[in-house]
């Protein structure tokens, strides 16, 4: 292939990213400005995102109460699922650890599951937090849920804990990032991509938020936790439930 058709295609690939960047930032309700385009080997697209509000409209996250609950609205196990799936398509020595506990077909299943959740933007949870009264609350990404549960924890204005009772994982997941020997998944501190966001409420509150992302979004959400009273700190239950998000999600909504 000529090196100006290389281009062409770069160019193509590139602007295909930004159509996908903007549906998202419509989706948000925002959009896109500016930008600038390098020559790269791989199509990669990036931004900053930046709001205006007023101080109100903003949920602080240290107003955990002790008798709330902590819920999260998307599974964990990106990281597993999308390094088991590459191991597959290379066909990589690693793959021989995991293939005996995941068919090629459930892989591939999970692996566009992750894709979907990764995608999926966290405004219609950020939203009902309002609506539910939510008391604080953080994204899940590079430190596991227990560690940026950890990190708002030591922010809290009461003396409270954050006990984390039950992980929700991908399907297989679990299986597969004990025979890949990914210890880190159940000991809740391995890094998620565009992972959920992990929100302190009242009970009631927290259940009927559950609820409703379940009915608008086509997706089912956890109480994954308690706040009691403590020492700021997080820690994941003694007997810790691990529980495995459907095979086959509303991936359409």
């Amino acid at each position: 292939m000529k090196e100006k058709e290389k281009l062409y295609l770069q160019r193509a690939k590139e602007r295909m990213e930004y159509l996908h960047l903007a549906d998202a930032a419509l989706e948000a309700e925002s959009r896109v400005e500016g930008g600038q385009s390098v020559i790269n080997p791989w199509v990669i697209i990036g931004g900053v995102a930046t709001t205006v509000c007023s101080p109100e409209s903003v949920i602080m996250p240290f107003n955990a109460k002790a008798g709330d609950v902590l819920a999260i609205a998307k599974p964990l196990g990106t990281q597993v699922i999308v390094n088991v799936y590459h191991w597959m398509q290379q066909n990589l020595e690693k793959y021989n650890r995991v293939k005996h506990v995941l068919s090629p077909e459930t892989i591939r299943t999970v692996y566009h599951l992750a894709a979907h959740s990764m995608a999926r933007l966290n405004r219609g949870a950020a939203v009902l937090m309002h609506k539910y009264g939510a008391h604080g609350a953080t994204d899940v990404t590079g430190f596991g849920i227990l560690g940026h549960a950890d990190n708002m924890a030591k922010v809290q204005k009461d003396e409270v804990s954050f006990i984390i009772h039950t992980l929700p994982v991908f399907h297989g997941v679990a299986v597969a990032a004990e025979a890949a020997g990914f210890s880190r998944l159940l000991k809740g501190t391995s890094p998620e991509t565009s992972g959920g966001l992990l929100i302190a409420l009242a009970q009631e509150a927290a259940m009927a938020f559950c609820e409703e992302i379940e009915q608008s979004e086509g997706q089912p959400a956890w109480i994954v936790g308690t706040v009691e009273v403590g020492d700021r700190t997080a820690r994941l239950e003694q007997n810790l439930k691990i529980v495995e998000a459907p095979e086959s999600l509303n991936i359409n909504s």
